[in-house]
């Protein structure tokens, strides 16, 4: 025991020493010559922040005022070139003026692992100035196939049984290994691959990663999981994308990661379209609040420069008010004004899409039991359908067939299975032919990555006036056109919320299922999202009501997903043609009432203010007290416990399970991997039936109809073609890619069923 103790003690000693070094003598990425070239025509704003940026620091560079902190809000709209923006200004903010070291933190994998590619195709970043991490090899290693990337980059693997618990969990895009040799003194020189892995994490310049791996700086309730993130912290800016994606318990976790960052004199970016006031005004706060400590830490200037910027402007101000109270004032102000001339620049913008609403209070006056009830309202949607494909349409040039691509969001995955169901059997015009697919997040890994990188191949409208569009080419959709007599083809993707964010897809037109005025915006940017020109006609539709408010009860409806609660969040009324303003929507789907707060709130009678109210609850309201709410983290005492982390943790949802499709004797089995890697049949146990017949009818309507085992055959390829045994291929491709989530509680009263063209669902 004492020679034990005498060793921890010197490698402490040792670790201490090196602390210091981590914010003073950690690479950066220099010399990026995509960021100093001029942005193309129509990007120009880009480089006017970065210049007016640059004059702010010059200005107080002059006055000897240089370490101060940053808070910076980008609200440049969809499709203006945020990502590459956002790299741009992280440049000039840095000490020098011309180096990149920064974290950037997204919510989803897939747009975590498409700015990887944009950073290195686009900014030029190389493999060792870039870390990407998802948490997924199997993503990883779908993504790179599809992206036909042929150079393969050393991925550091897990490692088994080791005494020593693993601070990074996942593998690692991580490249060639870092130099730093004072990093050996953290980690076991007795695993070399891992050790390799977490100086990775701490030391490439351009870390991109799911929020998920950086925010365990302030979760981890016990071991030592928050070790390397907040090492990283020491010496890495933060910027957080699309963080409105996020809401409740969310937030205030996001928040307790700013007030970290600013505490360890970081700079701080969060960049969305659709940012709330509550929410920066909030998330200033806990900059502020972390940044007032670091100044008593390292006798810094109290000073916070804040930058607003979007396609239309840059503005930059001092926030310097002495005490924190004044100071939130300053900046709420200051927030107004930069949103009151982005509106007015807003509406004056070409209008791209507008909205009706479509009736179906005469649902709430049937006395018809549920089932009934949803058929009535599905076939509303059948009929809206005819009306939207009509009035927007493209000629296919080879047949004159007119062809539409549209999208119908429901809220959730029974409805958007059952749905999917009604359409494919539903009795069609004899001049009109519909493609429809199911996406939501519940399906085989491996054929949600098919789904979806079909889906980014044909939902592309980037050609020039006159050239036939991408989707039109795909072989998939030609067979389609070539092989159907309808004079009118619809292909109708039938999603959930997974369509909404991260997802640069192009529709005609769109039909919403409401739960949030969030959503509403949200699924309008896959309107028209690559074209210009304005439209005449309604181009979305969202119902009066959902699925849930049709209850003949009183529970809250625009919930799971949505903000409505039982107690504190109440609507009036459920009925969105007084929740929202219709004359409005007819003229324009925008971001306005979502990034502007009305003066008078009416969270009762509002949907977009029943929004503004909730991230008010849970971020700007300061005179709550207890470990419950992101005040008590900044003012008081609660940060020295963990019951903050555990009454308002990060993903909080409920609890699911990872299973795998796993390819056995000749047919598929839902299995889950045990502590020594084994998979164990769950089929039975959590009552899950096969659910593929599907009459020829409807399997002739399928957009793109899947089969799991030959999707399996795919993946294997030329590889060990000498083998004999085909089938134990099989199963370690679907032990590998077969993964999917299965809710923990109890469904036994349900049951589930799986099929590969609807994935995992009941009804």
């Amino acid at each position: 025991l004492d020679e034990h103790l005498v060793s921890v003690c010197e490698h402490a000693l040792r670790v201490s020493q090196t602390l210091a070094r981590f914010s003073s003598e950690m690479e950066s990425a220099y010399d990026i010559k995509a960021l100093k070239q001029k942005s193309p025509a129509g990007f120009e704003w880009q480089d006017k922040a970065v210049e007016n940026i640059k004059k702010f620091k010059v200005q107080h560079e002059a006055l000897r005022e240089q370490d101060y902190g940053w808070f910076i809000v980008n609200m440049a709209s969809t499709g203006c070139g945020k990502t590459i923006a956002n790299a741009k200004i992280m440049r000039i903010l840095s000490l020098d003026g011309d180096s990149l070291r920064y974290i950037l933190a997204l919510g989803l994998r897939t747009l975590t692992l498409q700015t990887g590619d944009e950073y290195r195709d686009r900014i030029g970043l190389k493999n060792d100035e870039l870390a990407v991490l998802i948490g997924s090899t199997a993503i990883k290693e779908l993504h790179e196939q599809a992206q036909k990337e042929h150079e393969q980059e050393t991925v550091w693997g897990e490692l088994g049984a080791e005494s020593l618990e693993q601070l990074l969990e996942e593998d690692l895009n991580c490249g060639d290994a870092p130099i730093a040799e004072f990093l050996d003194v953290l980690f076991p020189q007795n695993q070399p691959r891992l050790a390799e892995k977490h100086k990775a994490f701490l030391y490439k310049p351009v870390l991109v990663c799911t929020i998920d791996h950086i925010i365990a700086a302030t979760e981890t309730l016990r071991g030592g999981k928050y070790i390397l993130p907040c090492l990283r912290l020491l010496s890495s800016d933060l910027v957080i994308d699309e963080v409105d994606d996020f809401d409740g318990a969310d937030l205030v976790a996001i928040g307790r990661l700013i007030h970290l960052a600013g505490m360890l004199g970081r700079k701080v970016m969060i960049s969305s379209a659709t940012i709330p006031p509550a929410l920066a005004e909030g998330f200033f706060n806990a900059y502020q609040a972390g940044w007032q400590l670091h100044c008593h830490f390292n006798q810094a200037n109290p000073i916070i420069a804040c930058a607003w910027i979007d396609e239309f402007a840059t503005r930059v101000e001092c926030v310097d008010q002495s005490d924190a109270e004044n100071r939130c004032h300053q900046y709420k102000s200051l927030h107004q004004h930069f949103i009151d001339k982005r509106v007015v620049n807003l509406q004056q913008q070409i209008v791209k899409r507008k909205a009706i609403i479509v009736r179906c209070s005469d649902l709430l006056v049937e006395k018809n039991d549920e089932l009934s009830r949803q058929q009535r309202y599905f076939e509303k949607i059948h009929q809206i359908i005819y009306q939207l494909h009509d009035t927007h349409h493209t000629i296919d040039k080879k047949t004159g067939k007119k062809v539409s691509f549209g999208v119908i969001r429901t809220a959730n995955i029974s409805p958007c299975v059952a749905l999917t169901l009604y359409l494919l059997q539903a009795d069609w015009e004899e001049n009109s032919t519909p493609r429809i697919m199911a996406y939501h997040s519940r399906q085989v890994l491996l054929l949600r990555h098919e789904q979806e990188n079909h889906l980014d191949k044909v939902l592309k409208h980037k050609e020039k006036p006159g050239e036939v569009p991408e989707g039109l080419k795909d072989p998939h959709i030609r067979h389609h056109l070539d092989n159907t007599y309808a004079e009118n083809v619809m292909f109708i993707l039938v999603a959930t919320p997974v369509e909404e964010v991260g997802r640069d897809h192009d529709f005609d037109w769109a039909i919403i299922e409401p739960s949030s005025f969030r959503s509403i915006i949200q699924l309008a940017g896959r309107v028209r999202r690559h074209r210009q020109g304005s439209v005449e006609q309604a181009n979305i539709a969202v119902m009066q009501y959902n699925l849930s408010a049709l209850r003949h009860d009183d529970r809250p409806a625009y919930c799971r997903p949505g903000y409505e609660t039982a107690k504190t969040l109440r609507l009036d009324t459920h009925d969105l043609c007084q929740l929202v303003n219709e004359t409005a929507l007819n003229h324009v789907v925008n971001a306005v009432p979502r990034i502007q707060q009305p003066e008078t709130m009416q969270p009762k009678q509002r949907l977009a203010d029943l929004e503004h109210q909730a991230i008010h609850l849970v971020l700007t309201q300061y005179n709550q007290k207890g470990p419950q709410c992101l005040q008590a983290w900044l003012g008081e005492c609660w940060w020295l416990t963990a019951l903050p982390q555990q009454l308002n943790r990060f993903r909080e949802s409920e609890p699911d399970i990872n299973l795998h499709l796993v390819w056995r004797d000749g047919k598929a089995v839902f299995c889950e991997k045990d502590e020594r890697g084994e998979f164990i049949s769950r089929q039975s146990r959590n009552n899950i039936d096969r659910a593929d017949a599907m009459t020829e009818k409807m399997r002739s309507r399928l957009w793109l109809e899947r089969d799991y085992r030959q999707a399996l055959i795919k993946q294997i390829g030329t590889e060990n073609q000498f083998e004999n045994d085909i089938e134990q291929l099989i199963t370690k491709k679907s032990e590998h890619f077969g993964e999917i989530t299965f809710p923990e509680r109890n469904n036994n009263d349900r049951g589930w069923f799986y099929s590969d063209q609807l994935g995992l669902f009941q009804l």
